[in-house]
């Protein structure tokens, strides 16, 4: 066996079985765990993926909101326990692979075209 296949061995077992595939431009609602106290519940993060990086375990995603004028990005790992569910609400269609370019744009500008050809549904494994 070797390394790389050893490696994906140990993994399996952790990665979530259902995970939307999230393209670069899409809006998705990100429901994360938070806890107050001793108690526990989830927030839904909702903005734009402006970036994906790694595979794997270590696959995260890069999502952007403006909250109360102030833009924010959040990094997420897809896999980790702290995201309970991440939901795909419209598709955008760009032509670059990091929407870096976003964080210069305010207001009207940093509207994405939305793109009807890809499917929202969650991919099974």
């Amino acid at each position: 066996m070797k390394a790389q296949e050893l490696i994906q061995a140990i993994e399996a077992p952790h990665l979530k079985p259902e995970i939307p595939l999230v393209y670069i431009g899409d809006t998705v609602k990100v429901g994360v765990k938070i806890q107050e106290g001793g108690k526990e519940r989830i927030q839904p993060y909702e903005g734009v993926v402006i970036a994906k990086r790694h595979g794997g375990i270590n696959a995260t995603m890069t999502v952007r909101r403006v909250f109360q004028g102030v833009g924010v990005e959040r990094v997420f790992l897809i896999h980790s326990p702290l995201v309970t569910k991440v939901e795909v609400l419209r598709r955008g269609k760009v032509r670059r692979a990091k929407l870096y370019y976003l964080r210069d744009r305010v207001g009207k500008a940093t509207r994405i075209k939305q793109r009807f050809d890809r499917p929202t549904e969650t991919k099974k494994k």
